[in-house]
């Protein structure tokens, strides 16, 4: 019988931080769990990224609550995966933003990645009889949209593939702060498993040319100066790139998943062992590093049986 999943044995409660990135701009961390934003405007708030349940939600409300007691007007979701979405509905907000993608996805797979996240990360989904059902946005956009936040400016951008198709990334002019979701990463391995490694590194160099003063990252750290930003950057940039790369070379010679595997662990092992959900995200880096270079162009959806089949495979 195959071992668990790394994330299944993730018990331990991961600790709290709410840094101000900016002026009245704040990152919701946990120690490499999903993290949430807060944009405060003149009358109401934005939140960025829901959490996987209301119980998790109302660990960001309480923060938002420590700052404020403007009403939370918008919520937007980076993309569409369960940990992040499925949490909106103790928000309140009259708008859920997406991108046309990101919905897309929703209907597409969106019970499907459910079931699957469910099954490996049961921390994360404490409450989850609180859920009612998918979350689906009231309002999307294509390429770009903006909105005011009385005089804030806050505009919501799809400036490439990367995490996923329909990612999203929010910059907020006046303090030249950017909320990444997971197409920046601080610390923390990116899970790639629904992800596009040729496209991802395009879509770093767009977020570098804003030259940013600030990120809140998708999980990690707060990153506040140029320097951290640039280091994080580069350091998903890094970690994207070794992990495709040796999956590549065993796909061009015919070689097998687990081939790829152990190649994948032989090059990123030395780099990223200490990176959180490491070896959570592993097998499924992997697997979609080895389709992706075998001409598989879009994610194949994963579903709670798909893990354990791919998981068996690799301990097998």
């Amino acid at each position: 019988m195959a071992k668990a999943f790394a994330s299944q044995g993730d018990m331990t409660e991961k600790t709290i931080t709410f840094d101000e990135v900016g002026r009245d701009l704040w990152a919701f961390t946990a120690e490499g769990d999903p993290n949430s934003g807060v944009i405060i405007g003149d009358d109401s708030v934005m939140v960025v990224e829901a959490q996987a349940t209301p119980r998790l939600a109302q660990k960001v409300i309480e923060k938002v609550r420590s700052v404020t007691d403007k009403p939370i007007s918008h919520l937007v979701l980076t993309h569409y995966h369960a940990v992040r979405v499925l949490g909106a509905s103790a928000y309140g907000a009259d708008q859920i933003i997406m991108s046309n993608a990101a919905r897309a996805m929703v209907e597409e797979r969106g019970q499907e990645d459910w079931d699957s996240e469910f099954q490996r990360f049961p921390r994360l989904f404490e409450g989850h009889e609180s859920i009612p059902g998918l979350t689906y946005p009231t309002t999307t956009f294509s390429d770009s949209m903006t909105v005011y936040l009385g005089k804030r400016r806050v505009d919501i951008c799809q400036i490439g593939r990367a995490h996923t198709a329909g990612d999203a990334v929010i910059h907020v002019p006046d303090e030249n702060v950017m909320f990444t979701g997971d197409i920046v990463e601080d610390h923390s391995a990116c899970y790639c498993g629904d992800g596009y490694f040729a496209d991802w590194g395009d879509t770093l160099d767009r977020i570098k040319s804003y030259d940013v003063d600030a990120i809140a990252p998708g999980r990690g750290a707060a990153l506040v100066g140029k320097q951290a930003v640039d280091r994080a950057i580069e350091s998903t940039r890094d970690f994207v790139d070794s992990t495709y790369a040796p999956a590549a070379r065993i796909a061009a010679r015919g070689g097998s998943l687990k081939d790829a595997w152990e190649a994948v662990r032989t090059t990123c092992d030395p780099k990223f062992s200490d990176y959180a959900i490491y070896e959570h995200c592993l097998p499924f880096n992997v697997s979609r590093a080895y389709d992706e270079a075998r001409g598989i162009a879009h994610p194949r959806i994963w579903t709670d049986t798909r893990d354990l089949d791919m998981w068996a495979a690799l301990q097998g």
